[in-house]
């Protein structure tokens, strides 16, 4: 093949991963790019925390596990509302509530009241996730898009969370007050702009049959349930791109600041310019079990490579193997979720799915911090690589072949 003919046929595989989907699917990763890019809060509230109100690390452990658990109980509270009232309103209102909280996080509370403000904002924001992906598929109209469709939103996602902390950053140099604010005003917009759109739309009929939805309620399908714990477990190894690696590009390499963000954000720019074009390639030539039996086995690797090799290279080659598993994965897994339920469960299957995440986000620095303070980075390594073998089997066992 010459050069020629390599672009011409990239080229038409990156028409074919963004054509055919629907205008609704557009509208909806435009409102989470929206939304998303607005998200300043989170990477810098413990910094607003400590160095601006002056809150020590008790306070600020309490504060940050507050909003952990707030997300926990969103994911969930959100899935059930879905199911009774629907996607639609449980967006609208997580948005434009959760805008308002934000605005009164902007003014100096006392440690009690900005604990209870902290809870009930991530709760509120949080309810937004299982609708989210339940109004994702409520809008497809093939079965065969379902995953490039997914994989829309994550596009948005990612391509908002690679501007929010740069946003963030510059506003919070000259003030954490208006961050809150900002923060909070894309919130309604996000949420006023999919009012507008949708209020009156009707969602497709649905792009596959029904039969394939569970027989038993899903918190006594054991499988189901297994298959939930190798997703946290999954995303408790991913999410260290985020917690404990960043401390070890710092402390064994000696990276400043700028690279250290170089690195994370390459991440996001990897899953932003292949996860579309590979999911188009992939999704008709495999079952939804592979792919996520692939990325689980990148995302082990990542990690070893950095306990095989050394030099800032192998940095930033663990960084392409964890972003391909994460492009691996993650769509796939959404995929499984929305084949497993069906109607009447979609939106308690999406908030045990986000559950699964928002428990990671909490596991992933607690035990990774207690390994490396007692044990070192390099043990953490190898057990990140030995855990995700056995999640292979774990996933392969507890998966049906949908």
């Amino acid at each position: 093949m010459n050069i020629f003919s390599f672009f011409k046929s990239t080229y038409t595989l990156y028409k074919q991963a963004y054509s055919g989907l629907s205008p609704d699917s557009w509208v909806l990763a435009l409102v989470m790019l929206i939304n998303r890019s607005g998200s300043m809060v989170v990477p810098f509230m413990s910094v607003y925390f400590k160095e601006k109100l002056g809150f020590g690390w008790f306070e600020l452990t309490i504060l940050m596990t507050l909003w952990g658990l707030g997300s926990m109980g969103g994911v969930l509270l959100g899935g059930w509302i879905t199911d009774k009232i629907g996607h639609f309103w449980v967006q609208v209102y997580s948005l434009v509530l959760g805008g308002i909280c934000l605005f009164l996080l902007a003014f100096p509370q006392n440690f009690y009241f900005l604990g209870g403000g902290v809870f009930i904002t991530s709760i509120v924001l949080d309810c937004f996730r299982p609708a989210n992906g339940v109004s994702v598929i409520a809008y497809v109209q093939k079965k065969e898009d379902i995953t490039r469709t997914f994989s829309l939103n994550r596009m948005a996602i990612n391509l908002g969370y690679t501007i929010a902390p740069i946003l963030g950053g510059i506003i919070s140099s000259y003030s954490f007050h208006w961050l809150f604010i900002i923060d909070g005003i894309t919130s309604v917009i996000a949420g006023g702009y999919l009012f507008y759109y949708f209020r009156n739309k009707k969602s497709s009929p649905l792009p596959f049959k029904e039969e394939t939805a569970p027989k038993r309620d899903m918190l006594s399908d054991v499988p189901f349930l297994v298959f939930l714990f190798c997703i946290v477990c999954f995303a408790s190894i991913f999410f260290q791109i985020f917690t404990t690696l960043p401390l070890y590009y710092k402390e064994i390499y000696h990276l400043d600041e700028s690279e250290i963000g170089l690195l994370i954000g390459l991440n996001g720019l990897i899953v932003f310019l292949f996860e579309m074009v590979l999911v188009q390639y992939i999704k008709n030539k495999t079952s939804l079990i592979f792919p996520i039996l692939i990325g689980c086995l990148l995302n082990g690797i990542s990690f070893l490579v950095l306990t095989l090799f050394e030099g800032r290279i192998i940095l930033y080659i663990s960084t392409v193997l964890i972003s391909f598993a994460e492009i691996g994965a993650f769509p796939f897994m959404l995929t499984y979720i929305t084949h497993y339920s069906d109607a009447k469960n979609r939106g308690m299957a999406m908030g045990f799915y986000s559950f699964a995440f928002s428990l990671a986000y909490i596991l992933s620095p607690v035990v990774g911090n207690f390994i490396i303070a007692h044990y070192g980075f390099s043990l953490l390594w190898y057990i990140s690589f030995f855990a995700s073998i056995i999640l292979v089997i774990g996933f392969k066992k507890s998966m049906k072949d949908i």
